[in-house]
């Protein structure tokens, strides 16, 4: 099948024809032609088998005969990201080059004052995360009331980043008659209840979930014996310092371990930034253009750069933390070994890992390999005894510290030093004064006998 087949304008056709593509993936052949007869759609696919232009080449066709009103889109895409936003946004200026379309990027991180003028005139096509966009609508920037193409992308991920009340509310702020185009990965019980309440007989359109690798990448795992965070910062060390790094997308689960580990590999001088969602847009934006423009060699990330983003010509991906989720290992090494370019992709495993790991291997069907058995890298682990540069602070802190009174005995020592021997040589334990026994006490009423010599003297 050619994309000639699936009803796109012959100005759609050339911008795709110009992007390098001429076969359609399974997912645009089987959701094309559906969004074209005016069916809502329900897609569910992986990042990476093409969804988003599934989405975008017959909208900029349907959308070319028309005219946008002020504050009133005509079409609502909704990314669980800022990233993802941008990039389909940027597809949609790829592939829509050659109609007079108005766009327009609602994300946080940005000022509202060129997001709001922007509306102000009227956008054929509106990209936006959930929360900007019900800032916009709070704000009285937006009129949801026009909307006649509705698609909501990575519904799973909306999930997990507790985006679903969001998206039920804007949902219900939409024309009940617009067509809807619904993609996730997954069908979780949540996710199917959405489908069943706003979309009217999709077309589902199902792609088997990728279950392999692509043989492009090459895939390691690094053992390790021990699971603390500096073990893991000097082997990750070695790992790069053995391979040949052009440049590596370096993967952690959790926020704080990318900044920690950014910070660590900042100090050790290697041109290293972290990317994550707490960051400001801008921070992110100028970080990943510098990473895709070669000026940044590392590049250590969250899963928010895991799915979706095309960065070429990524020579290694590092997994800092073995991924809770099988899936996100395929996804995260999916950013290198692109275009039939040959990649590598290296994952430090330590003993709390085995599990995730184990799932990891079902999922993909085989076991990877130990570092080492390949030509270029000699080490398959560190031993957990291993002198390292950053071990010496605990050897240091394991010493007995000095007491204060230890350091007052031995200046004493220094100023008397011949008294010192005869005082230890004579030193014995004071003998313990047994306390008499009760009958042979004095009575102790009053004074008793004892009576106070200032008592007896005379005025």
């Amino acid at each position: 099948m050619k994309f000639e087949d699936l009803g796109l304008g012959p100005k759609t056709l050339k911008a795709v024809e110009e992007s390098g593509y001429s076969e359609p993936t399974p997912i645009q052949a089987g959701a094309i032609p559906p969004v074209f007869a005016g069916r809502d759609v329900l897609g569910i696919a992986q990042t990476g088998t093409g969804k988003t232009a599934s989405f975008t080449l017959p909208m900029i066709d349907i959308l070319s005969r028309g005219r946008a009103k002020a504050r009133m889109p005509r079409s609502l895409i909704l990314e669980p990201t800022r990233e993802l936003a941008a990039q389909v946004a940027e597809n949609f200026e790829n592939y829509g080059k050659y109609h007079k379309l108005s766009m327009a990027l609602l994300i946080g991180g940005v000022a509202f004052g060129e997001q709001n003028r922007k509306l102000s005139k009227g956008v054929d096509v509106l990209i936006a995360t959930p929360g900007r966009l019900l800032d916009h609508v709070e704000r009285g920037n937006l009129l949801m009331n026009g909307v006649q193409m509705l698609v909501v992308d990575e519904a799973d991920r909306m999930l997990d980043m507790g985006f679903i009340p969001d998206i039920e509310r804007i949902f219900k702020m939409t024309p009940f008659t617009r067509q809807t185009l619904f993609f996730s990965a997954t069908m979780p019980a949540e996710i199917q209840r959405i489908v069943d309440t706003f979309l009217h007989n999709p077309v589902r359109v199902e792609v088997a979930r990728p279950t392999s690798t692509a043989e492009t990448v090459e895939q390691f795992v690094l053992k390790l014996e021990r699971s603390d965070a500096r073990h893991k910062h000097e082997a990750l060390r070695r790992l790069i310092d053995q391979e040949q790094v052009r440049n590596a997308i370096i993967f952690c689960n959790r926020k704080r371990d990318v900044d920690r580990l950014a910070a660590f590999l900042i100090k050790a001088r290697y041109n290293a930034a972290p990317i994550h969602g707490d960051l400001p847009q801008s921070v992110r934006t100028r970080t990943l253009e510098r990473f895709r423009n070669g000026e940044l060699s590392l590049l250590i990330a969250s899963d928010v750069a895991a799915r979706g983003l095309d960065i070429p010509k990524v020579s290694h991906v590092f997994n800092y933390d073995v991924p809770i989720h099988p899936e996100d290992y395929i996804h995260r090494i999916g950013r290198t070994g692109r275009a039939g370019q040959k990649g590598r992709a290296l994952t430090l495993a330590t003993p709390l890992d085995d599990k995730a790991l184990q799932a990891v291997q079902a999922l993909i069907g085989r076991q990877l390999p130990l570092v080492g058995r390949s030509g270029q890298t000699q080490t398959e682990s560190l031993p957990a005894q291993e002198k390292t540069p950053e071990a010496a602070p605990e050897k240091a802190a394991s010493r007995p510290r000095r007491t204060r009174r230890k350091r007052r005995s031995k200046s004493a020592a220094k100023s008397a030093p011949e008294a010192a021997p005869a005082q230890h040589a004579q030193h014995k334990k004071p003998e313990h004064k047994v306390r008499p026994p009760a009958e042979t006490r004095a009575p102790q009423a009053g004074f008793g006998s004892a009576i106070p010599d200032f008592f007896k003297r005379e005025p």
